[in-house]
């Protein structure tokens, strides 16, 4: 997979079984000067089949659809025509138990379906769409590296010398965004039972998403891992998931550091739902820096304020480094504006938390 050269369209093939889908990604797609829609399929089987006759740069693939569904044909565009791909789900559990499926297969991202006759929805859904395409051209994936660098991978030798030895961690904070669902079950994934610490995790992702994502990577991985809820103690060796549709925040209490969340209104500075900055910041400020904080793979520059907050109260930051990043736009903000004290590759991160904070 390449990216278009400088000056060239975003060529795109739009895969949905609705025509009113179809006809909307083509619409909002086509009037954007930098894309152009090159086809547009109505099942897995004809996509697979434009997909490689095509070569798109990259494409929009529905999950449901009859004949063929999303995720059997996106193992198939893998297999013969390995391309980008954005998968359009729809906001069930249903839909998230096969996006999070599609990212393991291959996907890139994916585009939360909740087009309405709400003129606030489908201003969403175009803003994300155009973002997302766009941004997923930026996207160093590909089939043998890029976000899947960690599936399965030899985990990295671990630097002589750590720079974070002997650093004030009492808790960790982890915030993420495009291409977080396989990274942090990479990173998870390294940390053992009985960890000392509690972890808290902010993700950019819909309000349906985050319950079936938890219980996902708590199915694959040692530590406790679930939804946060209100009122929630952070404790050791568990790890929470900021709930999707608001932000969460950490404060300190006589009986530890417990979660509270919010409606989006509470804060309207914060553009990205839930705020990795608002998280990252509030756990700063409660645990007075005595704390590890994480930056994955991400588009944007979300977490980059709450890393600065950290550093100013003395605690110890770690970001993901740009060749196994799928976007590398969160840790690059954070590498380049001198926030983050290692930028380590994804398969070492979970071991170094382990190691530093053990």
């Amino acid at each position: 997979m390449t990216i278009p050269q400088q000056g060239k369209k975003i060529r795109v093939l739009v895969v949905d079984d609705s025509s009113f889908m179809r006809m909307a990604i083509k619409s909002i797609l086509g009037r954007d000067p930098e894309i152009e829609v090159i086809g547009t399929a109505v099942d897995g089987i004809e996509g697979v089949e434009m997909a490689i006759n095509l070569k798109p740069d990259i494409i929009t693939l529905d999950v449901e659809m009859p004949r063929m569904d999303g995720i059997a044909a996106l193992r198939l565009i893998m297999a013969k025509a390995p391309t980008r791909v954005l998968m359009v789900s729809t906001l069930t559990s249903e839909g998230a138990s096969a996006t999070f499926e599609a990212l393991d297969a291959g996907a890139v991202d994916y585009i939360p379906k909740n087009v309405t006759d709400s003129v606030d929805s489908q201003a969403m859904f175009r803003e994300e769409l155009l973002r997302k395409v766009k941004g997923g051209i930026q996207s160093l994936f590909s089939s043998g590296g890029g976000a899947s660098a960690g599936r399965g991978a030899r985990v990295p030798r671990q630097p002589a010398k750590s720079k974070l030895a002997g650093a004030r961690v009492n808790y960790v904070g982890i915030g993420t965004s495009t291409g977080g669902p396989v990274a942090l079950q990479e990173v998870l994934s390294r940390i053992p039972v009985g960890f000392p610490h509690g972890i808290m995790v902010a993700i950019h992702m819909p309000k349906a998403f985050t319950g079936p994502f938890a219980d996902r990577l708590n199915s694959k991985c040692s530590l406790q891992i679930r939804e946060a809820l209100d009122g929630d103690l952070l404790q050791p060796g568990l790890a929470l998931i900021a709930p999707g549709g608001m932000h969460t925040r950490l404060e300190h209490q006589a009986r530890g550091m417990v979660v509270r969340t919010a409606p989006t209104s509470d804060y309207p500075n914060y553009v990205y739902v839930p705020s990795v900055d608002l998280m990252l910041s509030s756990m700063a400020e409660a645990t007075n820096g005595a704390m590890l904080g994480v930056i994955l793979t991400g588009m944007g520059a979300d977490g980059f304020k709450g890393m600065q907050c950290l550093k100013s109260k003395g605690g110890v930051t770690l970001a993901q480094d740009e060749a196994t990043s799928t976007i590398y736009g969160m840790p690059r903000a954070c590498a380049e504006g001198g926030v983050a004290d290692e930028v380590l590759p994804l398969g070492q991160i979970g071991v170094e938390i382990a190691r530093i904070a053990g």
